[in-house]
């Protein structure tokens, strides 16, 4: 069965607390951390961009398990904050992990969903035997108008994944997605930052398309909540995830293991698969988890997946995501806005 060989995960050391952000816009902090449900969100340094991001997450992948990086077929980098409009992120990262020509690559685009979609085009190429393993990585440093309510939430980010046949230590048992053209969210080219459509991204985007591909996922392999351990969904913010996991009939105690969201923000193509990595993290083996994400645009796609005692021999070999939470550097508002090429 195709799965998951490796991953790895990359967080920005530096943070700025939402409290920072709220009182240089005149606003109550309590009232934006009640309301979105995120404390604080990880910042990218100076030099740090999509293509640096995804670069780390994809060498810790192959670090976790000593992958011979000749086996890799295709790399897949989704992402809406690509450094280059033509010129593929991808690329980069092959020449830095030192990936063979003979591959191909490309770079995926759908708003927060990118990075599952590159899954799912790996496990085709795999599973059809035109390649060996494939690398797909989802990574973002997310644009966000000073002032908008995006600038709470909106973080960096990347998570790898190496899809294979052999020695996975998490086997992807079916997968389905669920797709509208619904425009929730979009920058056009040229426009330094989104424009979104406020709270119609909630109803008729993110809650309809993630409730849509779940349960599309759960009437496919006769599952239903009870059946996994875990979930992770798509968390632009703290709230969103819990209350579509509510009306799923998914408890808190599934979630709170891949729900990140509270202390690095949202890393949109990074977001749900940094919840997975953290749920991995704590896996033994034998788990049941479900991912959904979901990307404006608007789409989302769903995953079942088993664990397997693969896992176990990889524990610690990197760092873990709550590792990439401690020791961290506090920016204020000025060290923010000069980070993000504000000022």
């Amino acid at each position: 069965m195709v799965g998951i060989a490796t991953y790895g995960v990359y967080i920005p050391k530096f943070r700025i607390k939402v409290d920072n952000i709220a009182l240089m816009w005149g606003l109550n902090p309590e009232d934006v951390k009640r309301n979105l449900d995120v404390h604080e969100k990880s910042v990218p340094d100076m030099d740090e961009d999509t293509a640096t991001i995804a670069v780390e997450a994809a060498r810790y992948a192959i670090e976790r398990v000593s992958l011979d990086v000749g086996s890799i077929g295709a790399i897949y980098v989704g992402s809406e904050s690509h450094p280059y409009a033509v010129k593929p992120t991808a690329t980069i990262v092959a020449e830095a992990i030192g990936a063979g020509p003979t591959m191909t690559a490309a770079d995926f685009e759908f708003a927060c969903k990118a990075g599952t979609a590159a899954i799912q085009t790996c496990m085709g190429l795999v599973q059809s035997g035109y390649i060996k393993c494939g690398l797909a990585i989802g990574a973002d440093v997310s644009q966000s108008a000073p002032g908008d309510p995006l600038e709470y939430a909106a973080s960096a980010g990347g998570a790898a994944f190496v899809i294979a046949k052999e020695g996975v230590m998490v086997e992807i048992e079916d997968t389905c997605s669920y797709t509208t053209d619904t425009p929730d969210f979009w920058r056009r080219e040229g426009a330094p930052y989104p424009t979104h459509g406020g709270r119609f991204t909630g109803e008729p985007a993110y809650f309809k398309h993630i409730i849509g591909s779940a349960r599309h996922l759960m009437e496919r392999t006769n599952t239903k909540p009870e059946d996994f351990d875990y979930a992770v969904f798509h968390q632009p913010n703290g709230k969103f995830p819990a209350k579509v996991a509510s009306e799923l009939g998914f408890t808190k105690e599934q979630i709170q293991p891949g729900l990140v969201v509270h202390k690095i923000g949202n890393t949109y193509s990074a977001a749900s698969l940094i919840g997975l990595a953290a749920i991995l993290d704590v896996c033994e083996g034998g788990e049941r988890i479900m991912l959904a994400s979901f990307g404006s645009g608007a789409g989302s796609d769903s995953f079942c997946m088993k664990v397997t005692d693969e896992i176990k021999k990889y524990k610690d070999k990197v760092p873990s995501v709550q590792k990439f939470s401690e020791n961290v550097l506090y920016l204020d508002y000025a060290g923010y806005a000069k980070h993000m090429g504000l000022i």
